[in-house]
């Protein structure tokens, strides 16, 4: 489907993507690419479809008019209705298409469709985009930054609907992200990227077991929790939380039990993005500091 061969872009002296190894992504495969902002995310999409100059080998098996995509920043015409401008790209009238109605009627779009493109909120142009994007069908479809602008409760009902939206279908998703918990349903495979460089590539559960162990427990940092976790292995975990790292399912349920005995609240996880990216990013730089006293 997409092969990304040591694919680098540069702006005269600043590097913003330098892949350094080969991508490959499979048809029908998820790919949730997360990173902090200014990781290179978007413009390894820009690279992608040709918008931006790059170095390396970019070979896709799908035509470029054939990709749908979703970019942070969209630009339409503002001389007539959105409606018009709907039915011009979609190429058919929006009442003929059911799936443009569910997803009009999902949006609460109905309102925007005898506006101006200029009388639209952010938010409202984020929905149009994601309505024409959605209904195209198409083999690879990239979002970026899908939920920006979007208040929390559509973002969340947004990331559930591209779930239900794609079961079942061969569309290969790359999905750019700094949210991490807005992919743990949606992506099976992760880029974690970082500077521009590939800190790991990979599915959910390979990367989760490479730093994070069969399983993890978290709950929030307590005196009883810090003197539990004191006896077992931790790992780097979110601000306010301790993350206990369980290889086996009798080690998970030793800590459960020390848990619910001191009445703490925990929760358990064998998929969890966030904990991936922090422990890989934290590995990342531990093996740079080693490279670092060795070179001196």
């Amino acid at each position: 489907m997409l092969k990304l061969d040591n694919v680098k872009v540069q702006f005269k002296d600043q590097v913003a993507v330098d892949l350094n190894r080969e991508i490959d992504i499979a048809t029908g495969e998820r790919v949730g690419i997360i990173g902090s902002n200014g990781a290179g995310k978007t413009t390894l999409l820009k690279a992608i479809l040709g918008i931006v100059p790059y170095s390396g080998r970019i070979i896709s098996d799908v035509p470029m008019k054939a990709i749908g995509v979703h970019m942070q920043q969209n630009e339409y015409c503002e001389m007539v209705p959105i409606k018009v401008i709907m039915e011009m790209i979609l190429g058919h009238s929006l009442k003929s298409d059911p799936q443009v109605q569910e997803l009009i009627d999902f949006f609460d779009f109905s309102p925007c469709l005898t506006k101006r493109w200029k009388h639209l909120s952010g938010g409202q142009k984020q929905r149009l985009t994601l309505i024409l994007v959605m209904a195209r069908p198409s083999p690879l479809v990239m979002f970026d930054e899908v939920t920006s602008g979007l208040d929390f409760v559509t973002r969340d009902n947004l990331m559930r609907k591209l779930v239900t939206w794609y079961a079942g279908k061969e569309t290969t998703l790359l999905i750019t992200s700094h949210y991490y918990a807005e992919l743990n349903n949606l992506a099976d495979k992760i880029l974690l990227i970082d500077h521009g460089q590939v800190v790991d590539y990979g599915s959910k559960e390979f990367l989760f077991k490479k730093y994070c162990g069969a399983s993890v427990l978290t709950f929030p940092i307590s005196t009883q929790g810090s003197a539990i976790a004191a006896n077992h292995d931790l790992i780097i975990a979110p601000n306010g939380q301790i993350a206990i790292r369980c290889q086996s399912p009798e080690e998970e349920l030793s800590v459960t039990a020390k848990l619910v005995a001191a009445n703490i609240n925990y929760q358990r996880t064998n998929h969890d993005i966030e904990l991936i990216s922090l422990n890989a990013l934290a590995r990342q730089n531990e093996r740079k500091e080693e490279r670092k006293e060795n070179h001196e």
